[in-house]
């Protein structure tokens, strides 16, 4: 299905108030997808984004999107990790809003190990807030026998957890329409390497959390980012994908952290 057929006839009037919302300041997003999604998924919030003069960067991951041609059993956590990083060195970025969606969370903790210096806030969206040397698998339900039997043992087909709606609370027909055939496989080694976080750092990045879902997998990670004392939001409204379902109140979001 062509990309064309997402419902966005509303997008310009979105994006001429996301120009009324215009900041002083400006702001150099990088948004990180989730597993078995691509940079497609914020198709409708990157016009809200630079419509109020924000540079915006939406990276698709090895293996992911349209670079599923890719997709291997040595597809790691280090690759996509390497995937942002390279983004950023040769785009020469600096200043960035790093935003993980769900998986995406392993990704920008990973990523602020390697290129922290470029970074000016990390964003949590629903997403997994990894402890140093533990892999997206120790917040999840065991899935290596499933991987076994359905993925040849090294890929996982996002059909396990259901429709979009029980996965992603993505509703709406149109969107349905536009999210089901583009959901593709997520090499496994991606949810199996640890990842390294920074340490010894002089002045730790700033970081928010913003919970879209309650219960597993992401309410743990919630609770822990309260303790930590992070920036925190909830938008129980959007579901999981509320990049989908809500682009509007998510970049309303957005715009507070500038």
């Amino acid at each position: 299905m062509a990309a064309s057929a997402v419902t966005i006839s509303t997008l310009g009037n979105v994006a001429a108030k996301g120009a009324e919302m215009n900041q002083t300041k400006q702001a150099t997003f990088v948004l990180v997808h989730g597993a078995w999604h691509g940079g497609w998924c914020w198709k409708k919030l990157t016009p809200i984004l630079r419509a109020a003069g924000h540079e915006v960067f939406a990276p698709t991951l090895t293996g992911m999107g349209e670079r599923s041609h890719l997709i291997n059993p040595q597809i790691n956590l280090d690759t996509h990790i390497q995937d942002i990083t390279n983004v950023l060195e040769y785009e020469d970025l600096h200043n960035v809003i790093l935003v993980g969606h769900s998986y995406g969370g392993m990704v920008i903790s990973g990523v602020a190990a390697k290129a922290g210096s470029r970074l000016a806030q990390l964003v949590y969206l629903d997403a997994f807030l990894p402890e140093n040397g533990k892999a997206l698998q120790d917040y999840a339900p065991p899935l290596a026998e499933l991987v076994q039997a359905q993925g040849a043992g090294w890929r996982l087909s996002s059909a396990w957890m259901g429709t979009p709606t029980e996965m992603f609370g993505v509703k709406e027909s149109a969107d349905l329409a536009w999210v089901t055939p583009r959901l593709g496989d997520q090499p496994y080694k991606t949810f199996t390497q640890p990842v390294q976080l920074a340490t010894n750092t002089d002045k730790p990045l700033k970081q928010t959390y913003i919970h879209l879902t309650k219960g597993p997998p992401f309410e743990e990670a919630a609770a822990r980012a309260k303790k930590q004392g992070v920036r925190f939001y909830e938008l129980f409204s959007a579901g999981h994908d509320a990049m989908v379902t809500q682009p509007k109140e998510l970049a309303k979001i957005l715009f507070e952290l500038v």
